[in-house]
């Protein structure tokens, strides 16, 4: 087992990368739940959105690399 160097890590991209995980995890397990009950668009709807949060968040990455 190695140890992980986080030091090369900003104070603000480590929160942005906390943020939207907790926004993009929760949107796409919720549009599953969504799914399985048999609630097709606010299942695909949920998806969807955190595809685009997911989206979002690559071009705020591209941008401040």
């Amino acid at each position: 087992m190695t140890y992980v160097d986080t030091s090369d890590i900003s104070a603000q991209m480590f929160i942005t990368v906390l943020l939207l995980l907790l926004i993009i995890a929760p949107l796409i397990s919720l549009g599953v739940l969504r799914l399985f009950q048999s609630k097709k668009k606010s299942g695909i709807l949920l998806i969807t959105c955190g595809i685009a949060v997911y989206a979002l968040f690559q071009i705020i990455m591209y941008i401040y690399s």
